[in-house]
């Protein structure tokens, strides 16, 4: 697994997030709409990701040298999540089960795992986390691009993550996930971008098992 791949995986399931550069996301729309009141938009917010049920895409991943890796990404609610990298191999995959995230290194057979509540993705994930409580809208410059700081207050070595949408009439909820913003404890700076999303396709259980690479634990697991 690359150094890059590492930071990313580590970054998106135990690291932390900072206010969004809006230079970072180049190519985001910039159109015209009534800004909302602060608590208004977070609601907005809370209750699009509530009304996402599937999503299927693509994943853009920018790290702070510029280093771009791509990938598929499945969501299904509540709870699973699958990040496959591109490239010969397949050898780093991050996944969601609906309780656990894993990172699984094929390259050194090693598996690392966190409750899905411990993660900065626990704002996507964890059906419990109510971003009116733990969310705090960021300024963009753009009505139309929110971006959302989400963190616990009370578990601050969960991290941050910052959650970026665009309005979107067709998408759940009114919003598109445009991807996010993640910093991890060294300071290292990484950027996702979804692409080409689908909502609501039928998405079997099965697309989030995955095979352990670890020696005497051969088989998918779950």
């Amino acid at each position: 697994m690359t150094n890059a791949s590492s930071r990313f995986a580590r970054a998106l399931l135990i690291g932390g997030a900072l206010v969004l550069p809006l230079a970072g996301f180049a190519g985001v729309p910039v159109g015209q709409a009534q800004a909302q009141s602060p608590a208004d938009d977070l609601a907005l917010v809370n209750r699009a990701i509530r009304a996402i049920t599937t999503i299927s895409g693509n994943f853009t991943q920018t790290d702070r040298n510029g280093q771009v890796q791509t990938g598929k990404l499945l969501l299904k609610q509540p709870g699973q999540i699958r990040f496959d990298y591109g490239g010969t191999g397949n050898d780093l995959l991050i996944v969601a089960d609906g309780r656990s995230l894993y990172m699984v290194d094929y390259q050194v057979s090693q598996v690392q795992r966190w409750p899905i509540r411990n993660s900065p993705l626990g704002a996507l994930l964890d059906p419990t986390r109510d971003l009116t409580r733990y969310g705090k809208l960021m300024p963009t410059g753009d009505p139309r691009v929110l971006s959302i700081e989400v963190r616990d207050p009370d578990h601050p070595e969960y991290g941050l993550i910052n959650l970026i949408f665009t309005r979107k009439a067709s998408a759940p909820g009114g919003l598109e996930l445009y991807g996010w913003v993640a910093k991890d404890a060294q300071g290292n700076r990484t950027n996702i971008r979804l692409t080409n999303l689908s909502y609501g396709a039928a998405i079997a259980d099965s697309a989030f098992k995955w095979r352990d690479p670890r020696p005497n634990r051969a088989g998918p697991r779950r």
